[in-house]
């Protein structure tokens, strides 16, 4: 499957991002490339390095940034371990766009959708980590997939699927997201599962933050990006749920109060009606930005 992927707020990412056009840009999160191809095209003289944990994302930038090459470094790694990376780089701006990117979501050989009945609970962004989504479902208590599924998903019905899906894998082990989204929907009331979207949306969710350590990983991966940029230097972050976007927002403010950085977006800023339509993944996406000081 051809990896595609629309960059939300392409427009407002480059106007936070960038300050300085000679610069050397990070993108923690490159994914498809979209902001990044947007950055080299603009400014001629910028130089970016990108990182990203999936090997099929970076295989993909490679071929979407090629004709800018000269002027990019590709890095296979995780976010969370930036700073160790690349100890001996200093950054203009770094870029972290948060989340699952499309084409992840589109093949069923990942498993992050619950629209594919068929695909193996995989969820894992890095495909050489040890732990999938299957693993945990089948071998944790229920008290622990009961908090995970309310601290990461907000899933008010936490503690109900959290007991089905345990009576279901003493029967046999949970493998597909079809057979979790049949569980999860015999655990949600009939009358709540007509409210808020599909049943199984905010298990996924959870699941997928739980799989992948992801807000442990954005709390140690925006603290590295922070110190590898130069006075004056941009910190962009563009998240798309409440979770990610707290933390985000308390650790600007935190180096605010520090006086270490000074906040450039009060609230944070969203994506135009036009491009929602557009883009619907758009409709959730927050972006907020950080200079350092």
């Amino acid at each position: 499957m051809e990896f595609q992927h629309v960059s939300v707020m392409p427009n407002e990412v480059m106007n936070y991002w960038v300050s300085d056009p000679q610069g050397l840009y990070l993108d923690v999160t490159l994914g498809g490339a979209g902001h990044s191809r947007r950055l080299l095209e603009a400014f001629s003289a910028v130089r970016l390095v990108g990182i990203d944990q999936d090997p099929q994302a970076l295989a993909a930038a490679a071929q979407v940034l090629a004709p800018y090459q000269h002027r990019v470094r590709l890095v296979r790694g995780n976010f969370r371990e930036v700073a160790r990376l690349l100890p001996d780089e200093k950054f203009h701006g770094a870029l972290f766009d948060l989340g699952v990117s499309s084409p992840q979501f589109d093949r069923p050989d990942r498993g992050f959708s619950y629209q594919h009945a068929e695909a193996p609970l995989d969820m894992r962004m890095d495909p050489d980590s040890p732990v999938t989504a299957m693993d945990l479902i089948n071998t944790r208590s229920a008290s622990e997939i009961k908090d995970a599924l309310w601290q990461y998903g907000e899933e008010r019905w936490a503690g109900r699927i959290a007991d089905f899906i345990v009576a279901a894998r003493r029967r046999q082990p949970i493998r597909t997201s079809g057979e979790l989204v049949e569980i999860i929907k015999a655990a949600i009331p009939a009358g709540a599962r007509r409210e808020g979207g599909h049943p199984a949306r905010r298990t996924f969710q959870a699941l997928r933050i739980w799989v992948n350590d992801e807000l442990g990983a954005l709390v140690e991966g925006i603290k590295g990006a922070w110190s590898l940029l130069v006075p004056g230097g941009r910190l962009v972050v563009i998240s798309f749920h409440s979770l990610e976007d707290r933390l985000v927002k308390h650790q600007f403010r935190q180096w605010h109060h520090e006086q270490v950085g000074q906040v450039l977006t009060k609230h944070p800023v969203t994506a135009t009606p036009e491009e929602v339509e557009a883009n619907p993944r758009a409709r959730s996406a927050k972006l907020r930005a950080i200079t350092k000081t």
